[in-house]
C-alpha cells in the first residue's frame, strides 16, 4: 500500500479553500471545477476497485457540497491506491484543479 498522505493533505487544503470561498467565487467556476475533480477521483477509485463494473457518476449535490465531495472521493481513492506513481498523479490532479478553480 502506498503512502497517500500527500493526496489527503492536498485535497484537504483545496476543500478548506472552497469552504472559505465566497459564493460568488463558487458560482464563477470553483464549484464546477471541484465537482469535475470529485467525479474524476471517484471514477479512478471505482476502476481500481472493480475494473469489470461500469463506474457510477458522482451526482451534483450543489456548490456548497463541492468541498465535501472532493474530500470523500479523494479519501476513497486513497484507500485503493497501490503505488507512489498513482499517488503522485492524483496529487497533480488536485493541485491543477485547485489552480483552475482559483481558490
Amino acid at each position: 500500500m502506498a503512502d497517500t498522505s500527500r493526496l489527503t493533505q492536498a485535497v484537504d487544503r483545496f476543500a478548506d479553500r472552497l469552504r472559505a470561498a465566497p459564493q460568488s467565487r463558487l458560482q464563477r467556476g470553483a464549484a464546477a471545477e471541484a465537482l469535475w475533480l470529485a467525479r474524476e477521483l471517484a471514477h479512478r477509485a471505482q476502476v481500481i476497485e472493480a475494473p469489470e463494473a461500469r463506474p457510477r457518476v458522482m451526482p451534483d449535490a450543489g456548490m456548497f457540497a463541492a468541498a465535501d465531495q472532493i474530500t470523500v472521493a479523494a479519501h476513497d481513492l486513497a484507500l485503493v491506491l497501490s503505488d507512489e506513481g498513482q499517488v503522485s498523479e492524483a496529487v497533480l490532479l488536485v493541485e491543477e484543479a485547485q489552480k483552475r478553480a482559483g481558490v
